[in-house]
């Protein structure tokens, strides 16, 4: 009697594209660009804590309250936490398996000058996401569920953020991440405009004077908070 055989299922096109190398450098431009977005926002809306207690308390209670009244409270807030919880776990799932990769592609060193600084970028890409990915876990026990915040009151993020800032190690902890995210930034911008097809030999200046540009703004606008809470200019 002859053995029927069943057909061998056809992958899925997400989990091709999840698998290639390419697919997964994809992933990566993809949520890189979500990420930055995010942080363009965040930290114009930090910023706005140098006009004062009531002007950031009430940006704070504003962000709560986005989409109503076709959203219900806080149902923008966690759509975007949502969204940015899972760019934020594929990106770092995809950069842990192509680091793999290469390693595994590449179990002898190459020597050179060209590699040398192919090798720097990438521990530079490496350790700055562990220090961020650290960081991350800190700021949302600081400021989100407030669980390590020595103000901790529900509604007062002015007077959360403030408190927080205040310890001179927080803030050193924080302006650390954010050198390192200048430096992720930078190099993670100009990689993404690679991978996206964007970049070409006419465009190339422009873009690593985009990627400059941005890692510098948004370095410094971030900086700049915990730096005027150490001073006293916010208080």
């Amino acid at each position: 009697m002859a053995l029927a055989t069943r057909a061998a299922k056809p992958p899925s096109l997400i989990g091709s594209v999840w698998r290639s190398t390419v697919g997964k450098k994809a992933v990566m431009a993809v949520t890189g660009l979500i990420m930055l977005a995010y942080l363009v926002a965040h930290m114009l809306g930090n910023l706005k804590v140098f006009f004062g207690t009531g002007e950031f308390n009430h940006y704070a209670a504003w962000i709560r309250t986005i989409g109503e009244p076709f959203l219900h409270h806080e149902w923008f807030l966690w759509l975007a936490r949502v969204t940015l919880s899972a760019a934020v776990v594929l990106h770092g799932v995809a950069a842990y398996q192509l680091s793999r990769r290469d390693l595994a592609a590449r179990p002898v060193k190459y020597r050179g000058r060209g590699r040398g600084r192919a090798s720097y970028a990438t521990r530079t890409m490496r350790w700055g996401g562990v220090i961020l990915g650290l960081f991350i876990v800190w700021h949302i026990l600081d400021l989100t569920t407030l669980t390590v915040n020595p103000n901790a009151q529900e509604g007062r993020t002015y007077e959360n953020l403030v408190a927080s800032f205040d310890r001179w190690y927080v803030s050193a902890f924080y302006i650390a991440a954010m050198l390192a995210l200048g430096l992720h930034i930078r190099h993670g911008f100009w990689s993404a405009a690679q991978t996206l097809g964007v970049g070409s030999p006419r465009r190339d200046r422009l873009l690593k004077a985009l990627a400059n540009g941005l890692a510098a703004l948004l370095t410094c606008g971030f900086i700049v908070v915990p730096v005027g809470v150490l001073t006293g200019v916010v208080s």
